[in-house]
């Protein structure tokens, strides 16, 4: 590949050299929500950052210009493939640029260490070195076109949401580096993104953005990384200390922590912040600017929307190369529509739901929303008279919608009346104006020392509906005068409301059909220790309404009658945005609501069997973690779709018709309940002491479940093909199999055949375990990975370097990565259970290899 033309050059230093002190400091904080601080003197220009890591929303955190959603980074990682996690990345930086974005707020490197994490979907593995080197690819050909940058995150050891800007980690050193930073320090060496993300925890009771020993320490001087670390919004948590620490930039603007006059005011204090520290940071800014080719064109182009034939085309393509087929039995699918056997389908669940991405910073307006219910159905109207029958069968909504129909403000217009108290306008003088719904939050009015938002609710019908609350905190509603909620003090997560992911209050209330009920609702700001900076005075409440009719309906029977009438059945599961998001961890594995989807399947399992024992049941996941599935034994086929993006339902329907063969490998391991998981019991934490610790060391994922074979239902690395493979001639090649030193590489190879009777994909796999170590680590651990794309009959070789890494260990007591010399045993196969060879290698003596 050509390189990237650089940009046109300038002269840093005499740049810099120009530079007052304010200037310079106020280099090092954005302008506002997304762009960086320009110094027009100067003709110093700004650049734009944008979420996120499955497609460039651009500046609207809802229905802003549709962007392209592609498939979510587990997704990626279940592909085994760094060529598609790389051309990913290069169709993302064509999408940032339509949104006028230098820097892309991705990807997201953090470990999947328990399967409840809200955010888990927008990492990669519980593998470090699988989520390193596909967010290398990843950031590879992001930065390819040398027009936009990656921002790799959250630096560190950000794994869960709860409380998560002031819950403290605690983990040993081992840990640490073997675990939660290796896929860092392998996308930083391999890629040299243009900037990395601090995270909003604690870490061993101090801030990331903070972490001087990790920002300067490990990052800059062990790792030689070059570019600008900036913190998440609103993360940063000091002046002078995270300055200090090597923090560049302070996102978003404009600063709290780094106001002229406290930045000032930090230097005047014997011992503090210097001048040199600020020109540092300022510089780095600078560069990056530069990078992104701002000082040759600094404009900032509007937001666009282009949808790409070629871009749909390779997010399906790539969807169903990620798709993880868990069970077959009786080669259930593919599904033959030209079958005389199949002459209906039943298409139950979430068939109409789109399900291409999770909540949070990853969701995206997107061109296309394809539902598999639309999929589906068009592709058997075309050239088949096979019927389809459709189900809900359960509702699965975690969030009221918000109160907006019926309402009618103090003059009698549509909405509510809301009245802003501002420090600059005199007590009985607020901002008044109309809302079209019951909702407020004060991005725009930060200052704001009281709201309300009164009027009148006319409900259509009589009945106990429901009502529900959800708040930033502070803040009180009541119904003709009565409290029906009421919260004090600060929510667990601002920016969770902020993104409309945080779980609401409910609560049932009585209403008569035409009878005007007075609504009054009151906010105060949001302040205290829950409560991250850049969110301490913020205002938010939210009012949310559905009839009872409307929540208490009853759809299991419908669906079970569904199933008992159709040929085959297909139950499409998952989360939705609101349950699998930023902002919040979910409480258990099980599927929503409350259980309801596992009792739909069970219950359509049952059906359909009662009817013909021989009828097929097929269940289709769309979740970014594991979930439980106490229905397994019921059903005949089990597809893991993830969340594939915009063409979510035509890859769906390609790989349930067997277009293709599902491609992906599982980059995480399903444990047949959470209670066997290893972080059961600790996980999220204490939560009044806002600790947790990661007790399990680095016995994570497949590296505890190995030693527990009975408490997995799918292990790491596992995936089911429409087709067959065959494994032969491993071998290991380079000195006579011996590792003698830390740039000793060793090279596994092995001839792949497919052996079955359609095109399909194989994932060869190279895990590395010590015979007899002189202490506590894994069985084995993934060293390497290789996949070969087959045709019938089509045989390739495939090859998997190892280099010393994959056997050292992190030495407490040198601080340096050491490889004991002695005996290891090379696993080569498809999954990390499925072993088709091993291997003997020799390590001749111990040696060390230097950070």
């Amino acid at each position: 590949m050509t390189p990237p033309r650089p940009p046109p050059p300038i002269d840093m230093d005499a740049l810099v050299a120009q530079l007052t002190l304010p200037e310079k400091i106020n280099l090092l904080a954005g302008a506002d929500w997304w762009t960086t601080t320009p110094i027009p003197r100067l003709g110093i220009p700004s650049l734009k950052f944008s979420d996120g890591p499955n497609g460039a929303r651009g500046a609207q955190f809802s229905a802003g210009t549709k962007a392209a959603c592609f498939p979510a980074a587990v997704s990626l990682a279940a592909t085994f493939d760094r060529s598609v996690a790389h051309t990913i990345g290069a169709a993302l930086a064509v999408e940032a640029q339509t949104k006028g974005a230098s820097v892309l707020l991705a990807p997201t490197v953090c470990m999947h260490r328990d399967p409840r994490g809200g955010r888990n979907f927008e990492a990669f593995s519980e593998d470090p070195l699988l989520a390193g080197e596909l967010a290398a690819a990843y950031i590879s050909g992001l930065q390819a076109s040398g027009k936009v940058g990656a921002s790799l995150k959250h630096f560190a050891l950000n794994e869960e949401d709860t409380f998560r800007y002031t819950m403290d980690v605690h983990v040993d050193e081992r840990t640490l580096r073997e675990v939660y930073l290796r896929p860092f320090e392998i996308a930083v060496k391999k890629a040299k993104p243009w900037s990395v993300m601090t995270s909003y925890n604690l870490i061993s009771g101090t801030h990331a953005d903070e972490h001087r020993d990790l920002l300067e320490g490990v990052l800059r001087r062990e790792w030689g990384f070059d570019g600008v670390v900036l913190s998440d919004w609103g993360g940063t948590n000091s002046c002078a200390a995270a300055i200090e620490a090597g923090l560049d930039l302070e996102m978003p603007g404009p600063s709290l922590q780094r106001k002229l006059e406290d930045v000032m005011a930090a230097m005047d204090k014997e011992g503090g912040l210097t001048e040199e520290t600020i020109t540092k940071s300022a510089r780095r800014v600078l560069e990056m600017v530069h990078r992104a080719g701002k000082f040759a064109d600094p404009t900032i182009p509007d937001e666009r929307a282009v949808d790409l034939p070629e871009t749909r085309e390779l997010i399906r393509q790539t969807s169903t190369d990620g798709m993880v087929l868990l069970k077959n039995d009786g080669r259930t699918l593919p599904f033959d529509a030209r079958s005389r056997d199949i002459k209906s389908i039943a298409l139950i669940g979430m068939a109409k739901e789109y399900l291409g991405h999770g909540g949070g910073s990853a969701k995206v307006n997107s061109h296309r929303k394809i539902t598999p219910f639309d999929a589906i159905t068009e592709l058997l109207a075309s050239d088949t008279d096979i019927k389809v029958n459709y189900a809900e069968g359960a509702r699965v909504i975690r969030n009221l919608p918000v109160l907006a129909e019926d309402i009618t403000d103090e003059d009698g217009n549509a909405g509510l009346t809301v009245r802003v108290s501002l420090p600059d306008r005199a007590a009985d003088d607020p901002l008044i104006y109309t809302s079209p719904s019951a909702t407020f939050v004060s991005r725009t009015y930060r200052t704001a020392t009281r709201v309300t938002l009164t009027g009148t609710f006319r409900p259509r019908v009589s009945g106990q509906h429901y009502i529900s609350f959800t708040t930033v905190g502070n803040s009180t509603v009541r119904i003709d005068g009565a409290v029906v909620f009421q919260a004090e003090g600060a929510a667990p997560d601002v920016m969770a409301y902020m993104l409309s992911t945080a779980e609401d209050e409910v609560a049932r209330h009585d209403f008569e059909a035409g009878r005007d009920y007075k609504v009054e609702i009151e906010a105060l700001p949001a302040l205290g220790a829950g409560v991250s900076v850049f969110a301490q005075g913020v205002i938010g409440v939210t009012m949310g309404f559905m009839a009872e009719e409307e929540h208490d309906v009853v759809l299991l029977p419908e669906a079970v009658a569904v199933a008992e009438e159709s040929d085959v059945a297909v139950v499409f599961v998952g989360h939705t945005p609101t349950w699998e998001t930023e902002g919040t961890d979910r409480g258990s594995m099980n599927l929503p609501k409350d259980g309801s989807l596992d009792k739909l399947i069970g219950s359509v399992a049952a059906a359909a069997k009662r009817r013909d024992k021989n009828k097929k049941v097929v269940v289709v996941n769309s979740t970014g973690s594991p979930i439980a599935m106490p229905w397994i034994g019921q059903v005949d086929a089990v597809l893991q779709a993830w969340f594939p993006g915009q063409e979510a339902g035509y890859a769906i329907a390609d790989v349930l018709f067997g277009k293709v063969s599902p491609g992906g490998k599982l980059p995480v391991s399903f444990p047949r309940s959470i209670k066997v998981a290893p972080t059961y019991g600790n996980f999220p934490g204490d939560l009044d002491k806002r600790i947790v610790r990661y007790e399990e060391g680095v016995f994570i994922g497949y590296r505890h479940y190995i030693e527990h074979p009975d408490d997995v239902l799918y292990p790491f690395g596992y995936g089911l093909s429409y087709t067959s493979f065959d494994i032969s001639n491993i071998q290991i090649t380079g000195s006579e199999r011996q590792m003698e030193g830390k740039d000793s590489t060793l090279s596994v190879s092995a001839t792949v055949t497919n052996t079955g009777e359609m095109p399909g994909a194989e994932v060869v796999q190279v895990y590395v375990g010590a015979v007899e170590p002189s202490f506590s680590r894994p069985k084995k651990e993934l060293a390497g990975f290789a996949k070969a794309r087959l045709a019938p009959g089509e045989s390739a070789t495939v090859e998997v370097t190892i280099d010393a890494r994959a056997v050292a260990h992190w030495n407490v007591e040198k601080h340096k990565w050491s490889v004991d010399g002695g005996e290891y045993i090379v696993y080569v196969g498809n999954s990390s259970v499925d072993v088709r060879a091993t291997l003997a290698l020799t390590v001749a003596k111990d040696f060390d290899m230097e950070v």
